[in-house]
């Protein structure tokens, strides 16, 4: 998208950490193969994808957070906003023009005013992509009527409304936004990009050879002989020169989360403990890993209680993978587990997408419109409490890995999931957002 032979310029605008917010890296990523020169304006907590970084249309600009040690919780958030509103204020006017500026929404004070300000003032087309909205979280931790929560709704109302373009996650997103706000979005759904996809045998092989290292229980077992050509995981071994699935290999579920109170692990902590149980009791089951991977403020709080347990047959491992290590851990699971709630009941789960598109049968909390994604029993399961859970996870490993009804079920979910992967972000994104950004 070239205007004379000057390249168009986009600023992709997220309060929050850029290495968390894979939707944003994709819209980036997305726009630079089209043509234009991407500024991501963030925090960097986290790295961003290696695709990002190496893009030379692609330059990653950091804010510096702020955060006030003591005082009231309103007077911290006071703080904070004016300093987030004065840094990205600042950020975006010393980085130059731009022709886009594409934010994030939420959080939406003091993104969507300080975005509106700047597009007045640089004549920028002002694009807004929904992913919830502020206020439903706020409520979830503030009562629904504090003056935090009606402030921010109102802000996301009205600058809502001021923007030029819309995008949004889902279509109950879409109606919400329209009758309740008259703002009228178009539906960008997630979809993985190319590096979510199914693994060889010998991809995830290599994958438990390095995991091993650091969580010795994807490693063989300390009971057979040690082998310096990592020709044995627990999962795989080769077997006269020919890699192989180990018959009495263990079960792997793997769960993604921000560790923020619109999770409850503890649905995930009562299913495996129902598991642990079921183990002893029936000797049907083979040995559980749960993998969860993420950072955020409940991290340790559920560490602890996992470590209360003394789970003898369920090991509960909670790594931080980098971005390129995060979609070999997901092809290399055999069930994923979603506990995303949705603050609004509007928004669907990146990490179910990352999932189904590499291949991954998924069990996901069922909320207002999860079956735009999940169909339960067709490419996925659904739950509302933790027992519906345990009993899924435990139907699902019961004879594993060699029960015929369990192995025909996967595999007629796994060929639902091929059909989720015809439609990639890429192509996604040329057929629903490309043409606001070659208005």
């Amino acid at each position: 998208m070239m205007l004379g032979n000057v390249r168009k310029v986009a600023k992709v605008v997220v309060l929050g950490d850029i290495g968390r917010s894979p939707r944003m890296q994709y819209h980036a990523l997305s726009l630079a193969n089209n043509g234009l020169d991407v500024k991501i304006i963030s925090y960097v907590e986290t790295d961003p994808l290696p695709e990002v970084l190496n893009n030379p249309h692609i330059t990653v600009i950091k804010l510096h957070p702020f955060e006030l040690k003591w005082g009231p919780v309103v007077l911290k958030y006071i703080a904070k906003t004016l300093w987030q509103s004065v840094s990205l204020m600042f950020t975006l006017f010393l980085t130059g023009r731009c022709d886009y500026l594409l934010g994030q929404n939420p959080p939406a004070i003091p993104s969507l005013p300080v975005f509106r300000l700047y597009c007045m003032v640089s004549k920028a087309q002002f694009v807004i992509d929904w992913h919830n909205y502020a206020y439903s979280i706020m409520a979830m931790t503030l009562e629904p009527d504090h003056m935090l929560v009606r402030m921010a709704r109102s802000t996301e109302r009205f600058f809502g409304q001021s923007s030029h373009f819309n995008l949004c996650v889902t279509y109950a997103m879409k109606e919400d936004l329209l009758q309740n706000w008259n703002i009228n979005a178009a539906v960008l759904y997630d979809r993985p990009p190319k590096i979510f996809k199914p693994l060889t045998l010998l991809e995830k092989h290599d994958w438990y050879v390095k995991m091993a290292q650091n969580y010795p229980m994807f490693g063989a077992s300390k009971h057979e002989k040690p082998n310096e050509a990592f020709e044995k995981t627990a999962f795989t071994e080769y077997v006269d020169g020919v890699l192989k699935p180990r018959p009495d290999r263990p079960g792997i579920i793997f769960s993604s989360t921000s560790w923020t109170p619109d999770e409850d692990f503890t649905l995930l902590m009562e299913a495996l403990q129902v598991y642990e149980t079921t183990y002893s009791l029936t000797k049907v089951l083979p040995r559980l890993i749960c993998v969860i991977t993420g950072k955020g403020p409940m991290r340790e709080y559920y560490r602890q209680l996992v470590d209360s347990k003394k789970w003898k047959n369920v090991d509960v491992v909670t790594p931080w993978l980098d971005a390129s290590d995060y979609p070999r851990m997901v092809a290399s699971a055999d069930l994923g587990v979603c506990l995303h709630t949705s603050s609004s009941g509007l928004d669907l789960p990146m990490k179910v997408v990352d999932m189904f598109g590499a291949g991954l049968p998924v069990c996901a909390f069922n909320f207002l419109c999860l079956d735009e994604l999940v169909e339960d029993g067709v490419n996925g399961f659904t739950f509302k409490t933790g027992d519906e859970l345990a009993k899924l996870v435990v139907n699902w490993f019961t004879g594993f890995p060699d029960n015929p009804e369990q192995i025909a079920l996967a595999e007629r979910m796994r060929r639902e999931l091929a059909k989720f992967r015809d439609s990639r972000w890429e192509d996604n994104w040329d057929t629903r957002a490309k043409k606001i950004f070659e208005n």
